[in-house]
């Protein structure tokens, strides 16, 4: 692109900025174009959102088949886990036994054998950032993914449409509370954002849990807004069902005693599907196995022999797998291309140690393959081109409704220098919404 032009395109993106940013402290590199999709890729992540809305529904049965010993009762035990007795019961009420969450958004990364999810979140940041992107590069003249509304009118449609929607905010997620608020004010009077310490809903009102459930010793008015809900004064989500939070249950996806569940009840499409773009995974459960057996996928005999295996075996990631402060954002993967042995060996015995309170998940690494994406760099007044890797976020929004419809509101592209170990936000990222290439 023509410096000039690239100049004041981005020099417009960066204007319709709102005086207080979108991330606390956080700042990225502007591209000066969207991050272009091939055709192909974009109608799979069309159909996505309803693929993953079912795995979503067949792990909420998969959970309670569990509970009510129609599965075995090591799946609950294992999604139990680290978790008070207070939020296991909650998960039994029969007025959330159905309830799921409305914003679904997949972790993406395009490697050199295709696209590969390595999670899901349904409590995500980036929702208000995306829908920023999407309309703040409609209005410089790019056809993005969602256009100017996709994004907003996804969140404004997970909610019944009468009374008031207040988003509360927690401090442990307030690095985010720009982006709510931006999204919020581009919406109507009946939106608002709340600190965590404020009650500020009345009867009829839709609540949206912007916290993680890990960080309810810090939210001093959870009961009254869990009584509340029980006694259907309001609506919460998502709802309070931290199984539903594991990474864990991708893992599951994959565990052979399973494979006959995953099958009917996700339907052969949806589970081949996923199967084939969910990268290999395990739980790390340290208990031993019998001799004549071996950990499927890794020809291990025991979790220990991980410890030892080489640099170039150790395609593999360890992670936490949720309800924890660590289990957010980077904090707790460990690459084990990238580890020296001893980090590595420390990492296994890490997982294993703590799988009773806290457990990990093991995950076959997909190397994503190199992009290119200009951005403008301010300082030098050029635009310069980044060799990168690219994580893409689709946010699907499921409607308010009996047969509620999933809509894909946006995608947004985050590219990290080539040399950096893990895709994530970071100063020298570029964020950028997606578009279809021609």
């Amino acid at each position: 692109m023509d410096n000039r032009v690239a100049a004041e395109r981005a020099q417009l993106i960066r204007e319709q900025l709102p005086e207080g940013g979108l991330f606390q402290g956080h700042k990225w590199r502007i591209a000066t174009s969207p991050f272009t999709l091939p055709s192909t890729l974009v109608k799979d992540l069309e159909k996505l959102g309803r693929v993953l809305l079912r795995f979503y529904q067949t792990a909420n049965l998969l959970y309670h088949h569990s509970c009510s010993g129609k599965l075995p009762d090591w799946i609950a035990h294992w999604l139990n886990m680290g978790k008070p007795d207070s939020l296991i019961n909650i998960q039994g009420e029969t007025k959330l036994k159905s309830a799921l969450p409305n914003v679904i958004r997949p972790d993406i990364l395009l490697t050199e054998n295709g696209w590969s999810i390595t999670e899901l979140d349904s409590v995500p940041g980036g929702i208000g950032l995306t829908a920023w992107l999407n309309r703040a590069y409609t209005n410089v003249g790019f056809e993005v993914i969602g256009g100017t509304s996709g994004m907003t009118n996804g969140f404004d449609g997970i909610f019944r449409p009468d009374g008031n929607v207040r988003v509360m905010v927690s401090d442990e997620s307030a690095t985010y509370q720009p982006e709510m608020e931006w999204i919020c004010s581009a919406l109507d009077s009946r939106f608002s954002v709340h600190e965590t310490a404020d009650a500020c809903w009345s009867d009829g009102d839709s609540v949206y849990r912007f916290f993680e459930l890990f960080d309810l010793k810090n939210i001093s008015y959870w009961n009254k807004l869990q009584d509340d809900m029980l006694s259907g004064q309001i609506i919460l989500t998502p709802p309070p069902k931290p199984f539903l939070e594991e990474k864990m249950l991708l893992a599951l996806l994959w565990n052979g005693n399973l494979t006959e569940f995953w099958q009917r009840e996700l339907g052969g499409g949806f589970f081949r599907l996923m199967r084939d773009h969910v990268p290999r995974g395990w739980v790390m459960d340290p208990a031993p196995l019998p001799p004549h057996a071996a950990l499927p996928g890794l020809d291990l005999t025991s979790w220990v022999q991980l410890r030892g295996l080489s640099q170039r075996e150790r395609s593999l990631v360890i992670k936490k797998s949720g309800f924890s402060n660590d289990a957010w954002g980077a904090r707790s993967v460990h690459m084990g291309i990238d580890l020296p042995q001893a980090e590595w060996a420390e990492a296994v015995d890490q997982a294993l140690d703590e799988f009773g309170q806290s457990p990990f998940i093991l995950q076959q690494f997909h190397k994503p393959r190199r992009v290119e994406q200009e951005w403008f760099d301010f300082e030098a007044d050029e635009s310069r081109i980044m060799n990168g890797r690219v994580r893409l976020c689709p946010y699907y929004f499921v409607g308010n409704g009996e047969k509620p419809e999933v809509k894909l509101g946006g995608v947004m592209a985050t590219v990290c220098p080539a040399d950096k170990k893990i895709i994530h936000g970071m100063s020298s990222a570029i964020l950028a919404p997606c578009s279809v290439s021609a």
